[in-house]
């Protein structure tokens, strides 16, 4: 077998550094560094279904698609497995006798005119000349019985030729062939092409594995005169295109926007990289025009070969060049790869030759993030229930989501306001709440519109189109926020929102993968296994990522399961079959856990049927635009009490108390109470002295006599009468009230305590105080009977004393005897404990440390 002389050799390479192929950073290789394009799985999945044929032997459609592109005719067109099929078929059908090739240059120019039995001339491409054809020397060469083999751009050093003076030359030697090999011209801007106004005897080869990233799927063309192309088909081996390949060539050849993209990243690219070279001390840059740099090692005690050998213990791969004809081994050739690898490559090259790496302000905080094949998939649980592990394991840990929608809000202690999940993920980490948690806060008022709330401020309403314009400038406060959290804690536990796969939001993504790949956080997709389909949610969402997202995809977990976990062994086989990851866990279903949901999809799920023991039934209603419904997760602790959750006037019956909750559509959502007939409702059973009515905020402004909006905050201006329940007025103001708060219930006697998130100004005569702020604003009133009642305050219900003695009161009403002392502690540390447990137990822990780069997981 002929020694492997090229780039790209994965499999040597990983058993020389002694890891697998898929830790190697591979600069020896000149592939796009922005990965394969977004449609590439697509095609190639819908093309597989005709595997099962054989291919088009003639490529028809690529022909012809290879032809629009370049304005050629299909008798003009050659396809192949790779350009270099093409260029080894060449040199046997030309008709010459010599090759005539400068160098150093690609090195099969020579073996394939060797291989067809032509001697081969060399024309130096003098290094004081930075490697530029002189073409007069090369005029020197030319008799008419040669074929010239020549890079545009040159590989490997990336230098082009004016392509007016080659249209030139080609033209001044008609009998001469000239291959020009365009492998890399897409990457090269104003790329002076033959392909346009080809002379007769030029022959251009083209790749297509280079700029699409396809090296492994292998496809080629060349332009060329019709009779030479003749000649090259009647010697190519039938189907030498497979099908799949045919299919992504004729998806890959329109994508001039997939090209302009990569041109203008990898300029970027080049341009820092070159730039970090030069300032390493011993090296000497040659800058090319397309997606690799050749680099000359210029010490007495290194060269290329040793370099290469130093930064591959690094799992960092380069090309050394000594095998090109005009160079040796003081040469080697780097490929263009993003920008952190790029930055990879620099820090280990300088450790290699001894030069004191750059100091970085502080070492990348280690970050992991958990994903959902879908809402409610459970990734703000297991959020939590790492960051409770790493703490207990005795890391300084955080949470962080960049852009939460959820109605639930929460008021952090300078007045922020910021999503509830992540505050109860602050409370597993044992941290106050910091709005940088969740510096991007979406609060849904309309079907198509949220008020915006960026890094604890509302910044306006938008509706889709608008905050889609505005994304750019979100991503960047949460980037901002981010890297000011992640310099104050060792690790930071992301969270992402909905699913990577909803292809209508990937394109302006900021909660997901984007996200990730800022933090450099390994993704664990979390699927919720008691909805059915997890393992097809697995493969399905890999199968819509792109291939950097796929690659960031460290394992599956399986959240919510009842049963055997033996029985899902086949299934787990399947899933790293088809996808190459692995499920790292299966986290059983966690019963009355305790913990705050994320958004209301839980809330809206919770069933109608009276307990066993419960004498107490409380109705909360469930308005379409409801927020912090997490105000009654302590109500549903209290074993003598039944929380039922109304949607109709017929799920109301006759309960002990009705509380309406807070709401960010207050007007729409009285609307919608009345059209339901549930506002007369409520009206009749608290004038009747049957319910004891409750309003939470929104819900505190619906039961008073009228609602102005005057500055058009949450309606169109409209004055709307409440359920004249309390004589209070509401006016919405422009600035929000976000206070943490600190207060006492007057009836009562008792301390409470929670915060305020609203608009509006309630003014009101002839009513008892109810809730009152410890520095004496009143914040609720009540009725004279008590049958109605009406606070700002948040998570009143949340202090064990006054809600012993409201459920108790309630008990004195129907005949009960009152219990006197808490019935429950509404504490989470024991729904954290437990949650840091379970999941400890049933997740691949070491792998999980191995993924965050910290030393393996602590023994049970």
């Amino acid at each position: 077998m002929a020694q492997f002389t090229h780039g790209g050799h994965l499999g040597d390479l990983a058993r020389k550094a002694g890891v697998s192929p898929s830790q190697i950073i591979d600069f020896s290789a000149n592939i796009n560094p922005l990965g394969p394009p977004p449609w590439l799985r697509s095609v190639v999945s819908a093309a597989l279904a005709s595997v099962v044929h054989y291919p088009d032997p003639e490529c028809a459609e690529l022909v012809a698609a290879v032809g629009r592109r370049y304005s050629a005719p299909a008798e003009e067109v050659l396809v192949g497995n790779g350009s270099t099929e093409i260029l080894y078929l060449l040199p046997r059908v030309a008709g010459k006798c010599r090759a005539v090739v400068p160098v150093p240059s690609y090195s099969d120019y020579v073996t394939a005119s060797r291989h067809a039995g032509l001697n081969v001339e060399h024309v130096l491409l003098p290094e004081s000349e930075g490697f530029r054809l002189d073409c007069r020397a090369l005029r020197q060469q030319l008799r008419g019985d040669e074929l010239v083999f020549l890079g545009q751009p040159n590989n490997p050093t990336g230098k082009l030729v004016d392509g007016a003076e080659l249209r030139s030359l080609a033209e001044e030697h008609p009998e001469t062939l000239f291959v020009v090999d365009e492998a890399f011209a897409d990457f090269v801007d104003g790329m002076p092409t033959l392909t346009e106004n080809r002379p007769k005897n030029v022959a251009v080869l083209l790749s297509l594995t280079k700029i699409y990233a396809i090296p492994g799927l292998r496809l080629g063309c060349a332009l060329a005169d019709a009779g030479l192309v003749a000649k090259v088909r009647a010697l190519q081996p039938p189907w030498s295109v497979n099908t799949v390949a045919q299919a992504v060539g004729e998806a890959a050849l329109p994508d001039e926007d997939y090209r302009e993209r990569s041109r203008a990243y990898l300029r970027a690219c080049r341009d820092k990289l070159i730039e970090d070279l030069r300032s390493i001390p011993g090296l000497k840059v040659y800058p090319g025009a397309a997606n690799f740099l050749l680099v000359k090692v210029e010490r007495q005690d290194a060269d290329a070969v040793t370099l290469a050998q130093r930064t591959l213990s690094n799992r960092i791969a380069i090309r050394v060049c000594e095998n090109f004809d005009g160079l040796d081994r003081r040469f080697c050739r780097v490929a263009v790869r993003n920008e952190r690898e790029n930055s990879l490559l620099v820090d280990a090259l300088k450790r290699a030759l001894g030069v004191a790496a750059r100091k970085r302000d502080r070492p990348r905080t280690r970050a992991i993030m958990f994903q959902g094949t879908s809402s409610n998939a459970g990734k703000s649980v297991m959020t939590a229930a790492l960051c409770r592990i790493l703490l207990e394991d005795g890391y300084d840990v955080a949470p962080f989501k960049a852009q939460n929608m959820s109605l639930n809000s929460f008021v952090t202690l300078d007045g922020g306001e910021m999503g509830r999940a992540q505050v109860f993920q602050a409370q597993a980490c044992r941290l106050e709440p910091d709005v940088r948690m969740n510096p991007i806060l979406l609060k849904p008022n309309s079907d198509t519109g949220s008020q915006v709330i960026v890094r604890g401020k509302p910044v306006g309403n938008m509706d889709v189109e608008e905050y889609v314009r505005y994304k750019p400038a979100a991503f960047d406060s949460a980037k901002q926020a981010y890297d000011e959290l992640a310099a104050r804690h060792d690790v930071i536990v992301l969270e992402g929102a909905g699913s990577p796969a909803e292809v209508n939001l990937k394109h302006h993504d900021i909660v997901n993968m984007r996200m990730a790949e800022y933090a450099r956080a390994p993704v664990i997709l979390v699927g919720d296994i008691d909805r059915g389909g997890v393992f097809a949610s697995f493969v399905g969402t890999m199968e819509v990522l792109e291939e950097w997202e796929r690659a960031m995809i460290a394992g599956f977990l399986v959240n919510r399961f009842r049963g055997q976990e033996s029985l899902l062994r086949d299934a787990f086989d399947f899933v790293r079959r088809h996808t190459g990851v692995c499920v790292l866990g299966v986290v059983p279903n966690l019963e009355n856990l305790g913990l705050p949901e994320e958004d209301s999809v839980t809330f809206k799920q919770l069933v109608s049927r009276k307990p066993d023991g419960a004498r107490i039934e409380i109705a909360v209603v469930d308005l379409p635009h409801i927020s912090n419904f997490t105000d009654f997760d302590a109500l549903r602790l209290e074993p003598d009490v039944f929380v039922r959750v109304v949607r109709t006037i017929d799920d109301l019956n006759q309960p002990d108390a009705i509380v309406i909750p807070g709401s960010k559509n207050v007007p729409g959502d009285l609307e919608h109470l009345r059209g339901s007939g549930i506002a007369d409702r409520i009206t009749a059973l608290s004038r009747q002295g049957w319910s004891e009515v409750v309003g939470i905020c929104g819900g505190y402004q619906m039961i008073g006599t009228t609602i102005e909006d005057p500055h058009r905050i949450e309606s169109d201006g409209t004055p709307v009468a409440g359920l004249n329940l309390l004589d209070a007025c509401t006016v919405m103001g422009r600035d929000k009230t976000l206070t943490r708060v600190r207060g006492r219930h007057v009836a009562s006697d008792l301390d409470v305590s929670g915060y305020e998130i609203h608009h509006g100004q309630t003014r009101f005569s002839n009513l008892a105080h109810a809730v009152i702020r410890d520095d004496g604003e009143v914040i609720g009133v009540s009725s004279s009977d008590g049958m109605a009642w009406g606070t700002y305050l948040h998570g009143v219900f949340d202090s064990d004393r006054f809600r012993r003695w409201f459920i108790d009161r309630l008990r004195t009403r129907r005949g009960m005897p009152p219990l006197g002392e808490a019935a429950t502690k509404y504490d989470l540390e024991p729904a954290f404990e437990r949650l840091a447990r379970t999941v400890r137990s049933h997740v691949d822990m070491p792998r999980i440390y191995s993924l965050l780069g910290l030393p393996g997981a602590p023994a049970e």
